[in-house]
């Protein structure tokens, strides 16, 4: 890498056997959430469309595996002393229900721009918040010094070898899922990355053939900018409806470089393509999801004319919106 690691690089391969072994300790805890076909979108596409519904996820969103994989790791004495974590949102609700269900104190930092339902559903879990700031990235250098001064335990929202794993878990599911059907292609929103780097080297591993596609907002993709740029890179982000993936990429993560080798395309989605999508899955499915996991849905719009006759999975990663973001995403 070129850049200062602050975590060690792992190999798809070893995140792909890290997913394996921590899945079955995560069904203890939390949900196998359904791969189910969703037909008003699969005719439009003229593909057929299966649906990973992490949005019906504990927490609602995928980001519960993660953080539940990453606090497994760590000790009674550990968790009792405290663990800290940044997050805009769904990274902290995942680390405070692990917490509340393994047992241990945390503190949760957030941009101050941050959902306002999702920071009070972290504070009913009773873990505390704090707001600094609008950059979540830089959110994340705050959090990691805090941990390092306070003897504290830094609990990442991606840049983590156990974080991606148990993302990857969504990948491990989709396979169970599949039992052996084709799959030809998946798309997954991507901010940090963990999503995407877990699913992918857990597909990549079993089922080479099928294409990773990542999509991310116009507005705020830094990842796809690192890409170009063939190292990390800072953006000038805007306000997007995928909030769930707002914020800078760490330095030095360990996701780059598993994005770069995994992902096979990127597509970069309007606002007006993520309240589109997030509208004809509330017309269509009746079920509420929000910005990040619409974009999924856009970006395969965005490639309809090369997904025809094909099997199509996408990640609905969260159902975490607010009334006033669903307001503004439907006026």
């Amino acid at each position: 890498m070129t850049e200062q690691a602050l975590t060690e690089a792992v190999t798809p391969a070893e995140i792909a056997s890290r997913s394996q072994r921590v899945a079955p300790r995560l069904r203890e805890h939390l949900e196998v959430t359904p791969f189910v076909p969703f037909g008003a979108f699969s005719e439009e596409l003229g593909a057929e469309v299966l649906v990973k519904c992490e949005h019906l996820q504990r927490t609602g969103s995928f980001k519960a595996r993660g953080s539940m994989a990453k606090i497994l790791t760590l000790t009674d004495e550990q968790r009792e002393r405290g663990v800290v974590t940044a997050s805009t949102g769904n990274h902290g609700l995942g680390v405070s229900n692990a917490l509340a269900t393994l047992g241990g104190r945390g503190i949760v930092y957030v941009p101050e721009n941050a959902s306002v339902s999702k920071v009070a559903a972290i504070k009913r879990f009773g873990v505390e918040v704090r707001s600094q700031g609008t950059d979540s990235g830089a959110l994340e250098l705050v959090a990691r010094q805090h941990a390092a001064e306070n003897d504290l335990t830094y609990v990442p929202p991606y840049n983590d070898p156990d974080i991606v794993a148990g993302q990857g878990t969504v990948g491990v599911e989709i396979l169970e899922q599949l039992a052996g059907q084709q799959l030809d292609a998946v798309f997954v929103a991507v901010g940090g990355g963990g999503l995407v780097s877990g699913i992918a080297s857990v597909l990549k591993r079993y089922r080479p053939e099928i294409k990773v596609y990542g999509a991310s907002p116009v507005r705020d993709a830094p990842m796809v900018a690192s890409i170009e740029a063939g190292k990390v890179v800072q953006v000038d982000a805007q306000a997007t409806l995928s909030d769930g993936t707002a914020g800078s990429v760490e330095p030095g993560s360990i996701t780059f470089e598993l994005c770069r080798t995994l992902v096979d395309d990127w597509i970069l989605v309007s606002e007006d393509a993520i309240s589109a999508a997030l509208r004809m899955v509330i017309d269509t499915e009746h079920q509420l999801i929000e910005g990040s996991a619409a974009m999924a849905f856009a970006a395969a719009r965005a490639r309809r004319t090369e997904l025809e006759g094909q099997r199509v999975a996408i990640v609905s990663c969260g159902g975490n919106i607010s009334a006033s973001t669903l307001v503004a995403a439907l006026a």
